[in-house]
């Protein structure tokens, strides 16, 4: 039931314990109860809400940045991490494959802004090697949401 609790919350988590027991054929409470115990426990660990910024007219810019690193001995990427995230610009940082070993997300207001960080802040780091930055320049589809429905309804109509 754990597993089908977070997955309805993972795709609308607004929805409330009551309409969770409904959908799940339980009780609000034991529901209610389960959230809380994976609360307690960092199972959930937020609830977020996607907005479309680009509707809003805020200025904001979100960058994507590839960092290559040397590990520090006995610690692997997790020091070099930690400090990356603690730049209360950073979004979020992951370990991934291929090419660069870090992928740092982070916003700010202008593309030179961004730049500024990367380059005054990110790239000086002394186990840092080298970045890249890629801006996003528009959201089409964000955990299973798509942006800017109208022109997916519009598509629909035309195409077969």
């Amino acid at each position: 039931m754990r597993e089908q609790i977070l997955e309805l919350l993972e795709r609308n988590s607004r929805m409330t314990p009551a309409e969770i027991a409904v959908l799940l054929g339980s009780g609000e409470e034991v529901i209610a109860s389960e959230i809380k115990k994976m609360e307690e426990e960092n199972v959930i660990c937020g609830y977020n809400t996607l907005i479309d910024w680009d509707k809003t007219g805020a200025d904001k810019i979100t960058a994507l940045i590839e960092v290559r690193v040397t590990p520090t001995r006995g610690q692997g990427f997790d020091k070099i991490a930690e400090r990356i995230y603690n730049y209360p610009e950073v979004q979020s940082v992951y370990l991934i494959s291929g090419g660069y070993d870090l992928l740092v997300i982070l916003e700010g207001k202008t593309l030179k802004e961004v730049s500024h960080f990367v380059s005054s802040k990110l790239s000086t780091l002394d186990s840092v090697i080298s970045t890249a930055t890629h801006f996003i320049l528009r959201k089409y589809k964000d955990d299973g949401i798509i942006f800017d429905k109208k022109k997916k309804d519009e598509r629909m109509l035309v195409e077969p």
